[in-house]
């Protein structure tokens, strides 16, 4: 007899592809519904009274070992359980490790660790493999278990490493209902030993099931309290008064003897006292640049981790508002909801947030608790939030070289047409005006080079030990340098960003001033980018394996030494599958690997890239409020980037954490923009503007015809809604209240920088080459000092 919906009590042991194992089993097993737990939400006495609501059960994988109760929680308690408790039981890696040595086995460490690497496996095609061919399948294991020679525990799968020797991939309980799988069947590159092998435990569940009259208890009434039901698609509330769109005035003009650095400095780059936001494609394979025409009453929103309050800046005044019940995360979110304006679907940004977000902000989402509240002082002073809303801005399309000038301010038509004029009528660039590389007496203080290595070494320990598969370690190197000016009205911080983007063009870079904190990115990846809605999709493009452009370096050379290299496809296949788990646990099930390790070519550079993307169930997003938030809780759930801590991240993070001693701030966080936009515009075959007869006056004096360069609004398509990039390959810096008011000031006082790097350790890793790769990093930013 099948069973028509059938009940997965899923055990997540604090893993990073858990959601992906959930997605597996929901493409397995049709109707099945799934309820998550954490392996130490509950004791066994406490969970027992659940278990005749579900059919069968998954221990997840997860880090550590499953010797170490801490690891594994209720799951060691599980495999006793009394005959009329048992049900159906499927392990994956830790899980398998623990059936195991629950019933005799012991357990060992791998001579050679195997993570993110693929084995060819062997097996009896049987049980689980009946009907099952050829296995390739991909592994995140450092221990390893040595089965019971006659013991309760059968091996059904294997394969053989060199170094390792026979290793066990697969087993089953003799006589209960308990079947396990060493490797990783929910990971994007297991072919084989996936989906069809899911199928036939749920066969053998039900075979058993049926034999021993085992059915489940209906209705739900129970469990509504007990687990969390994953996809977790639960809208948020719509607001209580309906907003309504408004347009966004639009004026637009060809240049194509304009460049970026000219229309910033002509809207306030040089002027260090004041912020200035510019987000710019400087490279291929970027296209359009977002410069923030900022003004004293532009909000600009800062928080901190752990504080109860966010700070308002508005026309030189700053205000406490008090977050109550709301995280930092909400209080954006409902901001963010009353703003819906309809606009042109070919410019990805109309107004909205621009700023940056901390690596420690993501550490609130996975509750990892910060140390500030410890006696070690805090090295970082920065905002973990630093936003401003942007309700005036230039667009740079640099395909077409049309510049877009908006606003979503009210009856801001006046700046619109005057700002239009300016730029109509700015100078052509002048290659004059380029900055030469700075000479300077700058002083470069490098991360201690042994005690670099040996958190590499530390790190590898844990490795090795299971505790992860992948570490991220990074280290700060501090700079202190005079100001890049020979004048005090000109930005020395803004001089070093054209030095920069010269050096080391980006297609993410950033120039953004927002006191205290300015932030210098020539940043080559992308971290999250979403679309607008209706059909809101959200695409994540993680890069691990670079090397450096040269003469010799042809695209089969960079083929060879990163696609044909295990080391970096491994590297890129953990973050990959991490990602793949952050995005199924917000959007659900559609979640697709467009693109696996596939070689793009860069200014300075060739990269692996991966493209994961999401789309959200049509008929959910269309239950949502006006202002579609979806790419924002991807973004919340993402980070810090899994390019920057490794995985699992949570207990990743924990470790990097002790290692590295000291906070990241900026590095390793991300910055971008969030649009308003709530649909796309429908401006059909009119003026976008009410120009008043003396602002036309005002235009034509000049010369200029405004409505030959108004683009009319005819497209439905969407377009990017926000555009988040990781914060690498960039410099920062924190100035004190009160002491950017005098720019002589400014003028005599030494800058202090910090600059992160690092990379991702695996067991593979060599320490020498990954402390050299460092420092080869740290060259692309230091050159602007």
């Amino acid at each position: 007899m099948t069973i028509q919906h059938p009940r997965l009590l899923l055990v997540d042991s604090y893993d990073s592809f858990t959601h992906n194992l959930a997605a597996l089993f929901r493409q397995a097993i049709p109707n099945v519904s799934i309820t998550i737990i954490k392996n130490d939400n509950y004791r066994l006495d406490e969970l027992r009274p659940y278990l005749p609501y579900f059919s069968f059960i998954v221990i997840g994988p997860g880090p550590g070992s499953p010797d170490n109760a801490e690891d594994i929680g209720v799951v060691r308690d599980l495999w006793s359980l009394k005959d009329q408790d048992i049900l159906p039981i499927f392990g994956v890696c830790l899980g398998l490790q623990s059936l195991s040595i629950a019933h005799g086995a012991r357990l060992k460490r791998l001579n050679v660790v195997k993570h993110g690497l693929t084995s060819l496996i062997e097996h009896k095609s049987t049980d689980l493999f009946s009907n099952v061919g050829s296995v390739k399948a991909v592994r995140y294991h450092s221990l390893h278990v040595d089965l019971e020679e006659g013991g309760d525990i059968e091996e059904l799968a294997w394969t053989h490493d060199e170094g390792n020797g026979k290793v066990v991939m697969a087993v089953r309980h003799k006589h209960r209902p308990f079947w396990a799988v060493q490797y990783h069947p929910e990971s994007v590159c297991t072919d084989g030993g996936g989906v069809e092998v899911i199928r036939n435990f749920w066969k053998l569940a039900q075979f058993w099931s049926n034999d021993q009259g085992r059915g489940i208890i209906p209705g739900n009434h129970k469990l509504s309290e007990f687990g969390t039901p994953w996809p977790y698609l639960s809208p948020p509330s719509s607001l209580t008064t309906p907003v309504s769109s408004s347009s966004v005035l639009t004026l637009s003009l060809e240049r194509n003897d304009l460049g970026i650095v000219d229309i910033c400095e002509c809207f306030g780059a040089s002027d260090e006292t004041s912020n200035f936001a510019l987000l710019e494609s400087a490279s291929n394979p970027g296209r359009y640049s977002i410069l923030g025409c900022l003004s004293t009453s532009t909000l600009q929103i800062k928080y901190r981790v752990g504080e109860s309050f966010l700070s308002l800046t508005k026309n030189g005044g700053t205000t406490r508002e008090n977050l109550g019940e709301l995280d930092i995360w909400a209080w954006l979110s409902n901001f963010m909801q009353t703003k819906s304006y309809r606009g042109d679907p070919c410019v990805p940004f109309w107004g909205g947030f621009v700023g940056y977000l901390s690596y420690e902000l993501g550490l609130q989402t996975l509750h990892v608790p910060l140390r500030r509240d410890t006696d070690t002082p805090c090295t970082n002073k920065h905002p973990d939030v630093n936003l401003v809303f942007v309700e005036r801005s230039i667009v740079i399309d640099s395909h077409t070289s049309r510049i877009f000038v908006q606003s979503i301010a009210p009856d801001d038509d006046l700046w619109v047409s005057e700002t239009f004029a300016k730029l109509e009528y700015l100078p052509p660039s002048s290659s004059s005006a380029i900055s030469p590389h700075p000479v300077t007496n700058a002083y470069v203080m490098l991360p201690d080079k042994f005690h670099y290595i040996s958190k590499i070494k530390q790190a590898k320990e844990h490795l090795f030990a299971g505790d992860s598969y992948e570490l991220c370690v990074t280290a700060p190197t501090r700079i202190s340098a005079p100001p890049l000016t020979s004048k005090p009205s000109k930005s020395s911080s803004w001089e070093r960003y054209k030095c920069l983007r010269r050096s080391n063009p980006a297609p993410h870079s950033a120039y953004l001033r927002l006191h205290p904190s300015t932030l210098l990115s020539s940043s080559p990846e992308r971290f999250l980018s979403y679309s607008r809605s209706p059909g809101s999709t959200c695409q994540l493009r993680p890069i691990k394996g670079t090397i450096r452009k040269g003469p010799n370096v042809t695209r089969a050379v960079a083929e060879r030494e990163l696609v044909g290299n295990p080391k970096e496809v491994a590297e890129n296949l953990m973050i990959v599958d991490l990602i793949r788990h952050d995005l199924h646990g917000v959007i659900g099930e559609d979640v697709l690997v467009k693109q696996f390790c596939s070689l793009e070519e860069y200014e300075t550079v060739w990269q692996l890239v991966s493209v994961i993307e999401g789309k959200l169930d049509d008929n959910f997003q269309s239950s949502r409020p006006t202002k579609d938030i979806l790419g924002w809780r991807v973004l919340k759930e993402s980070l810090p980037p899994g390019s920057m801590t490794g995985a699992p991240k949570k207990r990743s993070v924990e470790i990097l954490q002790n290692l590295e001693g000291e906070e990241r701030g900026i590095y390793s966080g991300v910055f971008g923009y969030w649009c308003v936009g709530g649909k796309i515009g429908l401006i059909r075959n009119q003026h976008p503007l009410s120009l008043t007869r003396q602002k036309c006056w005002i235009l034509a004096a000049l010369g200029a015809k405004p409505i030959d360069y108004v683009r009319v609004l005819v497209s439905d398509e969407p377009n990017l809604s926000g555009d988040w990039s990781v914060t690498i390959r960039s410099c920062f810096k924190f100035d004190e209240e009160g002491t950017l008011a005098d720019p002589e000031d400014l003028f005599h006082r030494r800058e202090e920088w910090t600059v992160g790097a690092g990379g991702a350790i695996t067991a593979l890793s060599d320490p020498e080459n990954e402390w050299d790769e460092m420092v080869t990093k740290l060259q692309s930013v230091l050159r602007c000092f």
